[in-house]
């Protein structure tokens, strides 16, 4: 342990140094009034960049350039010309966030919104959100006026691990880390090892569900947390990301927000029309139907076909089933079910 020590505080006192390089480094780039040219950074900086070789000092450069940049410094490299000379900058309308001004009402709801999240006892970024919520409080004037919304986010499906996971798959999709799981199926009753490519999590009906890209499957997954049986963080190079996010990937696509949207089958085409007191409402019932006109008639994709005709069901008379005859065949046939079930003596 005695031998160890000395190498552990070189380490420690190597950081610390490495960190006040870095935090220097961005206050001359700042303070000054003209880009920087690498000879003037080593002159500024001897102790760190002049000593020993030339190579050897670009590369330590390189390697503090590349963590600036990693930290979201918008550090960068400017070809002079007439009005100034080349060297490096930091881009400070990059670098300094324009200045929010939050009325008290919207504070009000930004508090509520956030305690009800970490009310849930499971919340992905626990901290930054309390030391959001904390900066809300310090800097408003005065007590916040209550919000006129309630905000019960429901019961959150929990297991005693499903806080420090959150926080693992957290830090994970934020560094785009990959993580080894071990992933419980019910369907096939067993546990198997999956390594994914975690793109961003949602919580529904008190459910917090993982999508990204499965290597076993070879292909986008979702996965409920709740079911993970262990889980690890790739710790291989952390802080080089192990993947992107494609481009056309959207979260919605695969956390259904309505009961059609379940991938259960290959998707169809099905036409929908809403009458009377249904059709301004249309828009809110069905996220692509028109906004406005005294029938709605509208198609709805679903991969759950079953879903959406047990949903048009309990809307009642006013929404029927127009097409494709498969549909309204089954519809009708889910209809007669029902009538028949009510018309039946009670056992």
């Amino acid at each position: 342990m005695l031998d160890g020590a000395p190498a552990f505080g070189r380490k420690c006192h190597s950081a610390v140094e490495r960190t006040e390089r870095l935090l220097d480094l961005v206050a001359l780039l700042l303070d000054a009034q003209k880009p920087l040219s690498w000879a003037a950074i080593r002159e500024a900086f001897f102790d760190d960049y002049g000593a020993g070789s030339l190579e050897a000092a670009e590369r330590k450069f390189e390697r503090d350039k590349a963590e600036l940049l990693e930290l979201g410094i918008p550090l960068k490299w400017v070809q002079g010309d007439e009005d100034r000379d080349d060297g490096y900058v930091v881009d400070k309308e990059s670098y300094y966030l324009p200045e929010v001004s939050w009325t008290p009402e919207e504070l009000a709801v930004l508090y509520a919104a956030g305690s009800a999240a970490l009310a849930t006892g499971a919340f992905p970024g626990r901290q930054e959100l309390a030391h959001a919520l904390r900066k809300i409080g310090f800097f408003s004037d005065g007590p916040l006026p209550l919000p006129k919304v309630r905000l019960e986010l429901g019961h959150v499906a929990d297991t005693a691990v499903l806080p420090e996971r959150l926080e693992l798959l957290w830090a994970a999709i934020s560094a785009r880390k990959s993580v080894d799981l071990e992933y419980f199926s019910p369907r096939g009753q067993k546990v198997t090892q999956r390594r994914v490519d975690p793109y961003g999590l949602a919580l529904r009906r008190g459910m917090w569900t993982l999508v990204g890209h499965c290597h076993l499957r070879q292909g986008v997954r979702s996965f409920h947390v709740h079911r993970i049986r262990a889980l690890t963080l790739n710790a291989v190079k952390p802080k080089t990301p192990d993947f992107e996010v494609p481009k056309h990937f959207r979260l919605d696509q695969f956390v259904p927000a309505w009961p059609w949207q379940h991938r259960f089958h290959a998707p169809v085409e099905v036409t929908l029309i809403l009458r009377g007191p249904l059709a301004p409402l249309a828009s809110s019932l069905f996220p692509t139907a028109p906004a406005k006109g005294p029938t709605a008639v509208f198609p709805v994709i679903a991969t759950d076909l079953d879903g959406l005709l047990k949903y048009v069901l309990s809307l009642g008379a006013d929404a029927a089933v127009a097409g494709p005859a498969e549909a309204v065949a089954k519809w009708k046939n889910m209809a007669q079910r029902v009538l028949d079930a009510h018309r039946s003596p009670l056992p």
